[in-house]
């Protein structure tokens, strides 16, 4: 999702600098970072570094890190952002901004997500499947709102869709809802969008695990409504028959995933106020698997 919005960005004349890695940091210095999508391919050349200290501080600070991966990228984002900057962290699960807010202030952060279906292809190299990124930012902590409404017309600028919304949690929320029952269930089944949403007791258990998540959400403050869970299976419905979620993908391939971050989340808000025993069932199906990616790193 970084390098994917990078090069949307850089491609419409905004100046943006990338903090990559590896061998994908050497490819996007090499040949700048390409971007393929269904409307055409394009390469743009960013600045590029994998230290915070080489690269200019920003106005505007988007964090795109997988969530586990936050706390180790934390001691560097500092130095990425001016001292009026926002970082905006679009990462899944509703926990990242305040870890990004007990590091950089809370005037510093705002809240953030992203709906996009797009993978590494190769070093350098971003694929994007279905309708361009929709990205959505809010004030979480009463700062920001003035940076947020210039980047979002940076992002629209692009080729992005992109909006700032008074309601930023409840959309955290509601996109939890979606992505996490759909990879957990995705994974624990091991299959992919299409043979899930055909067979009657998988979608049942998706739509179950929907429903929790709209209740712990709402023990959580925020208010989710019924016609955002049946949104959500419509969305289900629309994705490719072999679209995935990060976490299934990372699963499936022996990776380390966003298990503890999306399925693990809903289990501490929940915190024996609301019974989620669907996420119970599939955070101890898949855990086995997360902590067998983890001892083999």
């Amino acid at each position: 999702m970084g390098g994917l919005l990078a090069g949307l960005l850089a491609r419409a004349g905004t100046q943006v600098s990338l903090l990559a890695r590896g061998e994908h940091l050497r490819s996007i210095r090499e040949n700048g970072i390409r971007v393929e999508t269904p409307e055409g391919a394009v390469t743009a050349r960013v600045d590029a570094s994998d230290s915070p200290a080489d690269l200019p501080p920003a106005q505007a600070l988007i964090v795109a890190v997988k969530t586990w991966q936050l706390p180790a990228a934390l001691p560097g984002l500092g130095a990425l952002l001016e001292p009026s900057g926002v970082a905006v962290p679009l990462l899944n699960g509703v926990e990242a901004a305040d870890v990004l807010a007990a590091s950089l202030g809370k005037e510093r952060v705002c809240g953030g997500l992203c709906h996009v279906f797009a993978w590494i292809e190769a070093p350098g190299v971003i694929r994007r499947a279905g309708i361009p990124p929709r990205v959505t930012m809010g004030e979480l902590f009463g700062h920001g709102r003035e940076k947020l409404e210039e980047l979002c017309a940076a992002l629209r600028a692009a080729g992005a869709g992109c909006s700032v919304s008074a309601e930023i949690r409840t959309a955290l929320w509601e996109k939890l809802l979606f992505v996490g029952p759909l990879g957990a269930v995705g994974a624990a089944a091991r299959v992919a969008a299409g043979r899930l949403r055909s067979i009657g007791e998988t979608r049942a258990l998706l739509d179950r695990a929907m429903r929790e998540v709209q209740a712990v959400a709402h023990a959580s403050g925020a208010s989710i409504a019924d016609a955002a869970v049946a949104s959500a299976m419509a969305r289900v419905d629309a994705l490719p028959p072999e679209g995935t979620t990060s976490m299934h993908r990372d699963l499936l391939a022996g990776r380390r995933s966003e298990l503890d971050d999306l399925v693990g989340a809903v289990l501490r808000a929940a915190a024996g106020r609301v019974p989620v025993p669907a996420h119970e069932a599939l955070y101890a199906l898949l855990w086995p698997h997360e902590l067998a990616a983890r001892e083999s790193r």
